[in-house]
């Protein structure tokens, strides 16, 4: 259906699953096992997790979150509140600027245009990038959560109105709303069909199939550009991000009985 997820984005998931239950060695390389992992991949991965204190012993074989792990915590669990950074649209748009900014370091570059990607901005012109006005309380707020993403602090962030009609046509057709409601409708049918049919699957082929549907349906999310009315049909998009909730807390509980099983199928 998809690439195989890496050990440390399926080990930090498992320990959310597990919901403050330490995680067994034995554990995490079951679960990785699923997805054609090797052993020896694990093992590696959760040592170089523990020097990097984003995982800490729990015991013989066993982790936890480390320390370190405070941001990962915020981008596994951040999804679940994104509609509460909403607000309603008074039609003023939000901008950022950045031809000031360099573009030989493609690395940068990369990071300051995942950031505005992030936060649902479309590029109007070259290096002007725009959105609705409708997240974040305030241009202080949202220049502080571009930064946290990778956008850097030199960037002009700014509110804009007074459009003409031309334009707002020109910025508004920057997103394709009915291609974004399709995708809200078309998903949460997808995830719902699953959850279906997940109890004639095999425990195994559950947990890898929730753990793959619910990531992908997790990114859409965190990726949606999170446009108000008319743009896209906001109810549609609700009813969708309350749909993956439902998945992800019964993938969860599928990933809790597989783990507790005595033997592993393979």
């Amino acid at each position: 259906m998809t690439m195989k997820p890496c050990v440390k984005s399926l080990v930090l998931e498992l320990l959310v699953a597990k919901n403050g239950i330490p995680l067994q060695v034995r554990e995490a390389i079951a679960a990785c096992e699923l997805f054609g992992i090797s052993e020896n991949n694990v093992r590696v991965t959760l040592a170089r997790l523990t020097i990097e204190a984003l995982l800490e012993g729990a015991g013989r074989g066993s982790y936890q979150l480390g320390p370190q792990a405070k941001d990962i915590s915020t981008q596994l669990f951040g999804w679940r509140s994104v509609e509460q950074h909403l607000r309603s649209w008074d039609g003023s748009y939000l901008m950022v600027a950045c031809n000031a900014l360099g573009r030989s370091d493609r690395n940068i570059l990369r990071q300051r245009e995942r950031s505005l990607h992030m936060m649902g901005f479309a590029e109007l012109d070259k290096d002007l990038y725009v959105r609705p006005n409708n997240v974040e309380p305030d241009v202080e707020s949202l220049r502080r959560r571009l930064i946290d993403l990778g956008l850097e602090p030199a960037a002009l962030v700014f509110q804009a109105t007074g459009f003409e009609d031309t334009q707002v046509q020109r910025i508004q057709g920057l997103w394709n709303g009915e291609l974004l409601n399709d995708s809200y409708r078309r998903n949460c049918q997808q995830l719902e069909s699953w959850t279906l049919r997940a109890e004639q699957l095999r425990l195994d082929a559950a947990a890898r199939e929730s753990f793959i549907l619910g990531r992908e349906a997790i990114r859409q999310i965190v990726f949606d550009p999170l446009l108000p009315e008319p743009l896209v049909d906001v109810a549609l998009r609700t009813e969708l991000f309350a749909c993956t909730k439902r998945f992800v807390d019964q993938g969860h509980q599928i990933w809790r009985t597989f783990l507790q099983q005595p033997l592993r199928l393979n």
